[in-house]
This record gives structure tokens, C-alpha cells and sequence, in this order.
């Protein structure tokens, strides 16, 4: 029997000003049931926030993981994406990755947890497509932040390859990967790339290095309906 509060969402909308970007950036904090502010909770910190709420159901599944299988309470940041700027924000090739991965770590981070009670050893970066790739590289460039990724479907085009390429030691890193088996031609706004193939070739270079991959191939495509039933195991991997 479905426990009847796993539909209960308390989720608060916040804001940041970012001096890095020149903008007013929303987000939004789940928390979850029997929240406690004298408490401390591990934190997922997802990109295209809107959309993994909405889409991803992030935070009724996250209500049920806590509900009925006795999951490690989370709250959950949402950062809202800027959408016509989304490519040159998210990918390592655009004008504005290196502001956007600064803006996180000096501006989004101290705000949402001089805020909240997290575990600063417990952040999770979540990211779909070129979202789970800028998340890879948040954690490779700031080990001492992120330590644990959630890619659904990661960009992992020529730059994340050639980065990982130039790593040594990965053994730090904990990532869960998923990827469609047709997602062999997806179409973005820079191309027609082989997702799958991209996947394939990361992995290796992770484990390779020493990294902790958990990787999945499935039956889907590069839509959210595919990315929302295999998200429950993603976040149960780091809420035990």
C-alpha cells in the first residue's frame, strides 16, 4: 500500500543574486518528511531544477524512498536553468561554462547551505544530457566539493574525453550512469551526436582511473520519460 503522504511536497522557491553571471538565479529546496533544521541531511544539487521536479518527479520519488524504503532523508536543491544560454552555460566548449561552474561554487553553494543543515561530504550533482556534464566536471575540478554524480544520459562529447584522458586518479569519484540504447543519433543544437557510443568510452576512461561506476544501458531515448523511471535507483545509490 502507497504510504499517502509520498505526494506531500514541501519545497521552497529561493533565490540568489549572482554578481559572476549578472543575474538573479531561482531555485528550489525540497525538504523532506519530518524535516528538521537542528538535523544535517546528504543534499542532491540538480541542474535544469525545474525540470527534474516537474519531469523527474524528483521529489515524490524521493518522498517514497524515504517513506517505504527507509531511505537517508535528502534535501534536494533544484537550480533553474537559463534556457537560452543553456548550451554556453553547461557545455565545456561555451562562452560561459567557467562562470557558471564559479558561480556554483562561490555563490549557489554558500548560499543554500549557510541556509540549510547539509552534509557537505554528502553532495550529489545531478544533471541530464549536457547538464550530467557539467556536473562530471564541477566534481573533477573541485574534488573537495563533489564527490558523487548522477548522469542521466551525460553529454560526454570530445572535451569530457580528453579531460578524463589527462586524470590519473579517479578514485574519489562515485558515479551513476545511465544511458539509452537509442541514443545512438541525438540531435542537440551543436549536432547530431552518438550519445551512446560517448557513454561507452567514459565509462572506460572512469574505471580506468579508479573510479566507482555504477553504469546502465537500458531500452530509451533522450526524453525525460526514460531518464524518471530509473532515477528512484540513481538517488537510492547515495541515500542508503
Amino acid at each position: 500500500m502507497t504510504h499517502p503522504d509520498i505526494y506531500h511536497r514541501t519545497i521552497l522557491k529561493k533565490q540568489v543574486e549572482s554578481s559572476i553571471l549578472g543575474t538573479v538565479r531561482d531555485y528550489w529546496v525540497y525538504l523532506p518528511p519530518g524535516y528538521n533544521e537542528l538535523l544535517s541531511y546528504p543534499v542532491v544539487y540538480c541542474q535544469d531544477g525545474v525540470e527534474f521536479l516537474n519531469y523527474g518527479r524528483i521529489a515524490t520519488t524521493a518522498n517514497q524512498l524515504v517513506l517505504e524504503e527507509d531511505a537517508v532523508p535528502p534535501i534536494i536543491v533544484g537550480v533553474a536553468v537559463d534556457m537560452p544560454n543553456r548550451s554556453e552555460q553547461y557545455d565545456p566548449t561555451g562562452s560561459q561554462f567557467d562562470a557558471y561552474c564559479r558561480f556554483w561554487t562561490q555563490e549557489l553553494l554558500p548560499a543554500v547551505e549557510r541556509e540549510f543543515p547539509v552534509r557537505a561530504e554528502e553532495r550529489v550533482l545531478a544533471g541530464d544530457s549536457l547538464g550530467g556534464t557539467v556536473s562530471l566536471h564541477l566534481a573533477l575540478d573541485h574534488p573537495d566539493l563533489f564527490r558523487r554524480v548522477i548522469s542521466l544520459s551525460g553529454a560526454f562529447l570530445d572535451a569530457t574525453q580528453q579531460k578524463l584522458s589527462g586524470e590519473n586518479d579517479l578514485s574519489w569519484l562515485d558515479i551513476y550512469m545511465v544511458i539509452g540504447l537509442q541514443e545512438e543519433e541525438v540531435k542537440t543544437s551543436r549536432g547530431t551526436y552518438d550519445f551512446l557510443s560517448a557513454n561507452r568510452i567514459v565509462r572506460k576512461l572512469l574505471e580506468e582511473r579508479g573510479a566507482k561506476v555504477e553504469y546502465l544501458e537500458a531500452e530509451g531515448k533522450h526524453l525525460w520519460g526514460f531518464w524518471q523511471k530509473l532515477l528512484p535507483a540513481a538517488l537510492a545509490r547515495y541515500l542508503k
